[in-house]
C-alpha cells in the first residue's frame, strides 16, 4: 500500500492528533504518545487462533475503524504506514526480547520496531511494545536518560543496542537490536510464527494493555492492574465474560463481537483466578 492510498485523515482522527502534520521531532512525539495511549496493545488475534493480518488496509479496518488493537506487527506497521504517509522517513526493525527472559538465555527477532530519521539524528519509536511501550521516541543516543509521559529509558550500545526501562529504581532490559533494516516478508513469518506456533504465549494467554501519562493499565489473563510511576500498584481479579466486556469496552476500547469474546473466555478460563499474580506485563 503506497501512502497515497492511506487514510490519514481517519487514523488522525483515531487517535486524537489535530495540530501540526509536519517532519519534525516535535510531531513525532506527539504521534508517539497519541497512538499508544489510543490505540491498546492486544492479542485477541492469536488467542482466537488466527494470525493477524499485516496488509495496511486490514489493518486500517481493524485498528483505525473497527475499535480494535493489535499486538507488535500490527501496531507498527500501521504506525509506519502513517509516518510515510506524512513524510517521514522511516524502517522497520526487529529486536530480541530481553525483559523477563534471565540472562544467557538466546531470544529470536521476534519484536517489530521502527527507526525514524530525523534532522536531530535517528529515533526509535515503538507504540507496540505492550505493558513497556515506550510513550516517547527514544534518541538513538548510547548512556543518555530519556524521559517519557511514563517511565524514563535509556540506550546502552556493544555492538548492538540494549533498550532499558527504569522500574522504580531498577533498571529493567527491554530487548536488543541493530539498525538492519527488515522487509515485509520478515514480518510475515515472524508473525505467523509468534501467533500461531505450539504453546505460543500469546495463543494461551490474553494480554491486553493501554497506557495514560504517569499510569500503566494491564490485563493479563484474569488479573487487571494500574501501575503509577512510583511503583504502586492496584490489582482486580475478572471472572465473568460480562467483567471482560466491560473492562475491554471501558478501560481499553475494545469492542469484541460474541465469538472473539467467547474465545478470551476460553482462554482465561484455563487460568485459576485466585492463583498468585506471576505475570510480567504490568
Amino acid at each position: 500500500m503506497t501512502p497515497a492510498s492511506f487514510d490519514l485523515d481517519a487514523y488522525l482522527t483515531r487517535i486524537g492528533h489535530a495540530g501540526a502534520r509536519g517532519v519534525s521531532l516535535s510531531t513525532l512525539r506527539e504521534l508517539v504518545a497519541r497512538h499508544s495511549m489510543a490505540i491498546a496493545f492486544e492479542n485477541i488475534e492469536p488467542v482466537a487462533g488466527r494470525a493477524p493480518a499485516l496488509d495496511v488496509h486490514a489493518l486500517q479496518q481493524k485498528l483505525v475503524h473497527g475499535c480494535r488493537g493489535g499486538y507488535c506487527y500490527e501496531q507498527n506497521t500501521l504506525f509506519l504506514a502513517a509516518l510515510r504517509a506524512m513524510g517521514f522517513s522511516a524502517v522497520g526493525l526487529l529486536a530480541r526480547v530481553r525483559r523477563g527472559v534471565p540472562p544467557g538465555v538466546e531470544t529470536a527477532r521476534s519484536h517489530m520496531l521502527l527507526c525514524v530519521a530525523l534532522p536531530e539524528g535517528p529515533f526509535l519509536a515503538d507504540v507496540g511494545f505492550g505493558g513497556l511501550t515506550p510513550t516517547a521516541p527514544l534518541a538513538l543516543r548510547a548512556a543518555s536518560e530519556q524521559p517519557t509521559p511514563n517511565e524514563t529509558f535509556r540506550l546502552r550500545e556493544n555492538g548492538e543496542w540494549l533498550l532499558q526501562a527504569r522500574i522504580g529504581e531498577e533498571w529493567e532490559d527491554v530487548y536488543r537490536f541493530t539498525l538492519q533494516p527488515e522487509r515485509p516478508a520478515d514480518y510475515e513469518q515472524a508473525n505467523w510464527y509468534t501467533a500461531t506456533r505450539p504453546g505460543a504465549m500469546f495463543a494461551q494467554n490474553l494480554i491486553v494493555t493501554r497506557p495514560a501519562p504517569n499510569l500503566r493499565r494491564t490485563l493479563f489473563n484474569r488479573h487487571y492492574t494500574e501501575r503509577r510511576y512510583d511503583g504502586t500498584r492496584a490489582r482486580q481479579v475478572l471472572r465473568s465474560a460480562n467483567e471482560y466486556r466491560d473492562v475491554l469496552r471501558d478501560i481499553f476500547g475494545l469492542t469484541l463481537s460474541a465469538e472473539d469474546l467467547g474465545a478470551v473466555m476460553a482462554v482465561v478460563d484455563r487460568h485459576d483466578p485466585d492463583a498468585p499474580y506471576g505475570g510480567n506485563f504490568a
